[in-house]
C-alpha cells in the first residue's frame, strides 16, 4: 500500500494540527481565548485530547506538592493524585495506541513484515504533550512581572530549545505515520504494566496489609 496526499490515514496523525490542538486547549483550559480550539467529535482525537488533559491535572498536581508551605498531609495527598493521575495518563497513550490499530487493521496495516519502530505513537503524542506544558508556562515565565534579573533571556533561551525539541519530535511523528501507512513501517501496543498502583504487586502495600 502506498502513502498519497488524500489517504484518509494520514490526516489520523497529522502533527500541525495535533500541535494546534494542544496549544490552544493549553490557553483554554487556563481560562484564556483560545478560538482555534474545539473538543473534537471524533474518538481518536478525544482520546489524544484526553491524554492532553491527563498531563495538564498531573502537571499542576505536581506544582501543589512542592509548594513550600504544603502539609505532610497535603503532600500525601497529593502524591495519591499523581499516581492516579499518572496511570490515568499512561492509560490513554495506551488507548491512543489500541485505536489506531483496530482503525489500521481494515486496511492491512501495520504489515507484518514492515519494520517494526520502537515508539509507540501514543508514547509521541504524549511527549508532545509534555512539551506543549513546558513551552506555555516558559513563554509565561518570560513575561513574569517583577522576575529576578536575567530571567526573561534565561526562559527565552529554554524556550528556543524546547520549540526545536518539539519541531523535531513532530516532524517524526509525521514521518513514522507516513510510513506506517505506506506499510514500511510498524507498531506494537506496549502496555506499561505499572506496579505501584497495584495492591497485589506492590510489597509496600500488600506486605503492610498481610502485616
Amino acid at each position: 500500500m502506498t502513502a498519497s496526499h488524500d489517504n484518509p490515514l494520514l490526516p489520523l496523525l497529522s502533527a500541525p494540527a495535533l500541535l494546534v490542538l494542544q496549544d490552544s486547549a493549553i490557553a483554554a483550559w487556563h481560562g484564556k481565548p483560545a478560538p482555534d480550539f474545539r473538543v473534537p467529535n471524533q474518538d481518536f482525537p478525544n482520546a489524544v485530547l484526553e491524554l492532553h488533559r491527563a498531563n495538564f491535572d498531573l502537571w499542576h498536581i505536581e506544582d501543589q506538592a512542592r509548594a513550600p508551605e504544603a502539609s505532610d498531609r497535603q503532600i500525601a495527598d497529593t502524591k495519591r493524585a499523581v499516581d492516579r493521575t499518572n496511570q490515568r495518563r499512561n492509560d490513554l497513550a495506551e488507548s491512543c495506541d489500541a485505536m489506531l490499530l483496530d482503525i489500521l487493521k481494515p486496511h492491512g496495516l501495520p504489515r507484518a513484515g514492515a519494520e517494526l519502530h520502537s515508539e509507540s505513537p501514543g508514547l509521541m503524542l504524549d511527549r508532545l504533550s509534555i512539551l506543549a506544558l513546558k513551552i506555555y508556562h516558559t513563554r509565561e515565565e518570560i513575561d513574569r512581572a517583577n522576575a529576578p534579573e536575567g530571567h526573561a533571556e534565561r526562559n527565552r533561551e529554554r524556550l528556543v530549545m524546547l520549540e526545536s525539541q518539539r519541531g523535531d519530535l513532530a516532524d517524526g511523528l509525521d514521518a513514522f505515520w507516513k510510513k506506517v501507512v505506506a506499510g514500511e513501517r510498524r507498531f506494537k501496543l506496549y502496555r506499561q504494566l505499572k506496579m505501584y498502583n497495584d495492591p497485589s504487586l506492590n510489597p509496600a502495600v500488600y506486605l503492610k496489609s498481610k502485616g
